[in-house]
């Protein structure tokens, strides 16, 4: 039982990590209806900032919580101002063009992203130094749990709520859910629907570059192709909670962490990146608006 709880915590751990992901691509979609193929790539471009931020400013040598986060608030500005480009030179020229345009502009997006990365940094992995020097182990009975997941999976759950409070009971949030359910009805009322697109695109931006930061903390391997695998498994994650969901984006990250973990911890390891995907087809087979989604007429 002591192992099962282990998992579990475990699980936990890894899914809040796959949520700062999953919700950016739910936000994504949520405003534009479209999927942005390239926001594991930004991923990838926050765990790289990171390690050159750490290194520029030789925050490894004296690793603290403070040196985390100036690399954490590092990576999100970065990663930030990298999503407002990409919507503003890339998605918004083609918003208006078939759904086709959109979707092969985003795969070529993250290609560009990834060979750019491999220009900058080099073809090499390059390691994620130690920030956090805290050594704690929490235990209660026989879990245990190390203080450096227990900071990524307190600044992953700090971060998702005060996304969750701006975008339910601020004016800028409600705009973007009034943008997310209709463009033209939201231009009538005087919202900007360019800004609260950009808007949304660097809220989410600066999300997967948090996750690259507290990633790489625990997963110190940073490649220009890192984001590929974790992009198309949160993608899968907030298909399984519903597209367009934050509630649902972070259930089902949760969702496949915990399954991730306890399929290596009671089976094997090999099927641990095809997981997310048999998941995937087996909610869309049986609910294909996702396991928190209403379903939706569509008239054609």
């Amino acid at each position: 039982m002591n192992e099962f709880f282990q998992h579990l915590i475990n699980g936990l751990s890894l899914g809040g990590m796959y949520a700062l992901l999953a919700v950016g691509y739910s936000l994504v979609f949520g405003v534009l209806r479209m999927v942005h193929f390239a926001h594991g790539d930004v991923y990838m471009v926050g765990a790289l900032t990171g390690v050159m931020v750490t290194r520029a400013l030789k925050l490894s040598d004296n690793p603290s919580l403070g040196s985390l986060m100036i690399v954490l608030t590092s990576a999100m500005a970065v990663c930030a101002v990298l999503g407002f480009l990409i919507e503003r030179l890339a998605y918004r020229p083609l918003r208006n063009a078939p759904r086709i345009h959109l979707l092969i502009t985003s795969i070529g997006v993250s290609m560009l992203i990834q060979f750019s990365a491999q220009l900058i940094a080099g073809p090499d992995p390059l390691f994620f130094p130690n920030l956090y020097s805290g050594e704690t182990e929490f235990s209660f009975l026989s879990l245990k749990m190390t203080a450096m997941q227990a900071v990524v999976l307190g600044a992953a759950l700090v971060l998702m709520l005060v996304l969750q409070f701006f975008v339910s009971h601020t004016r800028t949030g409600r705009s973007l859910q009034a943008v997310s359910f209709n463009h033209e009805l939201a231009s009538l009322m005087g919202i900007s629907t360019n800004k609260a697109v950009s808007l949304t695109f660097m809220l989410s931006s600066a999300l997967a570059g948090a996750a690259g930061v507290l990633i790489g903390q625990i997963y110190p391997k940073v490649e220009p192709f890192m984001g590929v695998m974790p992009g198309l498994k949160c993608f899968s994650a907030a298909v399984l909670g519903g597209m367009g969901s934050i509630t649902g984006a972070v259930t089902g990250a949760l969702l496949l962490g915990l399954s991730e973990t306890f399929l290596v911890g009671y089976g094997s390891s090999t099927y641990r990146d095809a997981l997310a995907f048999i998941l995937l087809l087996g909610v869309l087979l049986f609910r294909p608006n996702g396991i928190l989604s209403k379903a939706t007429q569509e008239k054609v």
